[in-house]
């Protein structure tokens, strides 16, 4: 085959039909079995029209290699990385578009232990072999089976719960649609807990009639915001298509970023583990460091991107890492990424508190303010790299190149990074206290950005 561009950094991401079909997920499948050698795989896949075929072709390539293919079935992609531990498996494919267009299907992979699996360490290689397409006669054909983990992935996220401290409440939950839904009916029945869940698009449909979740985009929040405000509940929840993120609303309806969702599982889980480790990436940080020197925590910077999280977990041994994009991870999930545990731990942190969710992350706020995540796409990125460097640089008094660049100037502090997945630049901008400021640079950089 030609050159895939389907091969992303870290996962297998395109359009149906020229970037990604079946047959290259048969290829994929006999590539994964040769790089990374397991003897079982497990596969699931979401609730997306071709994601069940494309699944059936990954496991035909696998099993033409020799390897017993695990198939967990309509899943989301924690629940993968669950079985993946859960079998002890040699490795796991989830075919997920997760958040992107209705046209785009891909693959999430990790080996065994549920590690994650990136272009430096194994995806290139799977992707060579199946460019060079050089596979030769099928093996002896591994087996098929059928399994469902659901009950033992729920009991562990169930696990991190204390459900006797949790106050009642009412929580509004909404699936988009994806494949949230049956896997937070499993987990709720097992809570027992004294709260409300006001359901909302849980039932998983292919056709997403209420649009492509993905609650990080302003225009997708509406619906859950004002059924909070129209139910009078005390937390919204949503997730995006494959629920490996979740997403808050507070009892005003208001959407909570995701630095200050960070700040609050940080702050829950040095309740519970005095000194902890906690993982942050470098985009938006002040509030953070903050928390974490009032409670006697130990904050850790990564390079964005689950691979990069992850490894860094590993090596320290922290307890959660967060990213300010909505992924929460945890080290008793096999350190990975899960969408279900956190609205778990929110609730039981706001019923500790005694406060509302507003409440909790007005002081963060006020403190330090910052821009959200705001993306420009350029069809040449280095312009506007170049200009940014030649006129913020010479005057920042901290510069950390880790992730980007980020620069500190005291009152303000900005980072502008390249997406590892998209065609985008990414500015992040905070300020100590002062929106007016941060305002103003948002406006400036963005101004510089747009013009170079």
């Amino acid at each position: 085959m030609s050159t895939l561009t389907c091969f992303k950094s870290y996962d297998v991401r395109g359009r149906l039909g020229d970037e990604l079909n079946e047959d290259i997920c048969y290829g994929i499948g006999r590539g994964f079995a040769r790089a990374i050698e397991p003897k079982t795989v497990v596969i699931g896949y979401d609730i997306r029209p071709t994601s069940q075929a494309l699944a059936g072709q990954l496991a035909e390539g696998l099993r033409d290699e020799g390897v017993d293919v695990i198939d967990i079935g309509l899943c989301g992609t924690e629940e993968v990385y669950f079985a993946t531990s859960h079998y002890e498996a040699g490795g796991g494919l989830m075919v997920t578009a997760s958040h992107n267009p209705i046209d785009y299907n891909g693959i999430k992979m990790v080996r065994a232990g549920s590690r994650p699996i990136s272009s430096a360490d194994g995806l290139g290689e799977i992707q060579a072999l199946v460019e060079a397409g050089d596979f030769g006669p099928t093996k002896t054909r591994g087996s098929l089976e059928q399994q469902n983990p659901r009950d033992a992935y729920a009991d562990r996220v169930v696990g991190f719960a204390d459900v006797s401290t949790w106050r009642p409440m009412k929580v509004v939950v909404n699936a988009g649609n994806g494949v949230a839904g049956p896997a937070f009916d499993v987990i709720a029945g097992k809570l027992g807990a004294p709260v409300d869940f006001v359901r909302q698009h849980l039932t998983p449909d292919s056709t997403f009639p209420n649009g492509i979740p993905n609650p990080l985009l302003e225009e997708n929040r509406a619906q859950t915001a004002e059924l909070v405000l129209s139910k009078g509940a005390d937390l919204g929840v949503a997730w995006d298509g494959d629920f490996d993120r979740c997403f808050f609303f507070d009892e005003t309806g208001a959407f909570i970023d995701g630095e200050y969702v960070v700040g609050l599982l940080a702050g829950a889980f040095l309740g519970k583990h005095a000194g902890a480790k906690i993982i942050h990436d470098p985009r938006v940080i002040w509030a953070l460091l903050d928390l974490m020197e009032a409670g006697g925590g130990e904050a850790v910077v990564s390079q964005s991107g689950h691979s990069h999280i992850k490894a860094t977990m590993r090596e320290v041994d922290a307890v959660y890492g967060g990213e300010m994009s909505a992924h929460h991870y945890f080290r008793d999930f096999m350190y990975c990424d899960s969408g279900m545990i956190p609205w778990i731990l929110l609730i039981e942190h706001m019923s500790a508190s005694g406060k509302k969710l507003s409440e909790l992350v007005a002081d963060m706020q006020a403190r330090f303010p910052s821009s959200g995540e705001i993306n420009f796409k350029l069809a040449d990125k280095q312009p506007a790299i170049d200009a940014f460097e030649a006129t913020y640089l010479p005057d920042a008094k901290g510069v950390d190149r880790l992730d980007g660049l980020s620069l500190d100037y005291g009152d303000w502090r900005v980072n502008l990074r390249q997406s590892n997945t998209e065609p985008v630049l990414r500015l992040n901008v905070e300020a100590r206290g002062d929106r007016a400021l941060l305002a103003a640079k948002v406006a400036e950089i963005s101004k510089l950005i747009t013009e170079a």
